[in-house]
């Protein structure tokens, strides 16, 4: 079993973290079962936030029992100190806790500091005088962020996109987490779907001692593959290393990570699925894709107003309003029969 130490909080687990943003898609007793069977199967880290809807009370609802032998990471997308209190005593009280192990600033467009105008760190700072929180995490998609985040040495985690597709400045960031001894969680470890060979992303993970993976897991298949990593955990083997340099060529650069971060669209345009069609027509089952409603949300796309507020908002610098064109133009093509999907290669 792999096992990772998450910098200064001294918070040891195996690398298998259980990110429970898909629980918000399943009923709240399939919710528990699956929590449940990543308890007993040996997951005791758990990541949510304040944003997922409903994930923090299946989270309390299923694993309250067994409080003191899990960890607790959750979020507060915040921007003042008197909603950061709303939001951190509505996670206690759902959570069913009344101290969270690892609380996290939710994507902010800066980084919160004593002092600042915000308030929301010396609000934080406040949260752990009080025993209700016991480490403050930020967690972020801007490079820029990340790093200053880093360099303040006032957070003991960060939380940041990391997998095998991961850029020069991305490692960078895993290697400043390991100096500053801070704690690094990987979300998006399987790119937001794109990535489909898990045994190979956990595998990349697995090379980073520092690095803790999050799966975000809503399926018992999904959630019985990562268990039997515990036992396990896939090696990197040169067929792996193969698979993964094709992925790399083929997946860096340009391309949406569906962060979602862009929306809402005043058109109504479901960015984060239609700006990376290409990719899922390829990578995954195209039924649901190629569905009456699946070419409805395409062709939404001819509805775009250009008026730049996805491209602004992208925190990985996309031009958004174009890479939507291309990807409605090979979805027409699809449709037209003149280029395959993964269910013909």
């Amino acid at each position: 079993m792999s096992e990772v130490i998450l910098g200064r909080t001294g918070i040891t687990v195996n690398k298998n973290g259980f990110g429970a943003l898909p629980i918000q898609r399943i009923t709240k007793e399939q919710a528990a079962a699956l929590l449940q069977q990543a308890y007993d199967g040996g997951i005791t880290f758990f990541d949510t936030a304040r944003a997922y809807t409903d994930s923090e009370e299946k989270l309390g609802y299923a694993l309250s029992h067994v409080r003191s032998h899990i960890y607790l990471a959750t979020k507060t997308a915040a921007q003042t100190a008197d909603d950061f209190w709303k939001d951190l005593e509505t996670s206690l009280k759902l959570l069913k806790t009344d101290c969270i192990d690892i609380y996290q600033f939710h994507n902010p467009a800066f980084c919160p500091k004593p002092g600042d105008e915000s308030g929301l760190y010396d609000a934080a700072l406040k949260a752990k005088e009080q025993g209700k929180i016991r480490f403050i995490g930020i967690t972020n998609h801007r490079l820029s962020v990340a790093q200053e985040a880093i360099d303040s040495g006032l957070y003991d985690t960060l939380q940041f996109p990391f997998c095998y597709l991961a850029t020069e400045k991305d490692l960078a960031l895993v290697q400043g987490c390991k100096e500053q001894n801070m704690g690094f969680i990987a979300m998006k470890s399987l790119s937001g779907g794109l990535i489909t060979n898990a045994a190979a992303a956990y595998a990349y993970a697995d090379q980073y001692d520092n690095v803790l993976p999050i799966w975000g897991i809503q399926k018992k298949e999904e959630l019985e593959q990562f268990l039997s990593f515990i036992k396990e955990p896939p090696a990197m083997t040169e067929p792996i290393r193969a698979m993964i340099e094709q992925d790399r060529k083929l997946l860096s650069g340009s391309f949406c990570r569906g962060c979602g971060y862009c929306m809402p669209c005043p058109a109504g345009i479901k960015i984060n699925d239609c700006a990376r069609m290409s990719l899922l027509l390829r990578r995954s089952p195209s039924a649901s894709h190629l569905s009456p409603e699946g070419q409805a949300q395409m062709m939404k796309i001819k509805e775009c107003l250009h008026c730049g507020k996805c491209a602004s908002k992208c925190p990985y610098g996309l031009n958004t309003p174009e890479l939507l064109l291309r990807n409605l133009k090979d979805y027409e093509e699809v449709l037209a029969g003149k280029v395959m999907t993964a269910d013909n290669f």
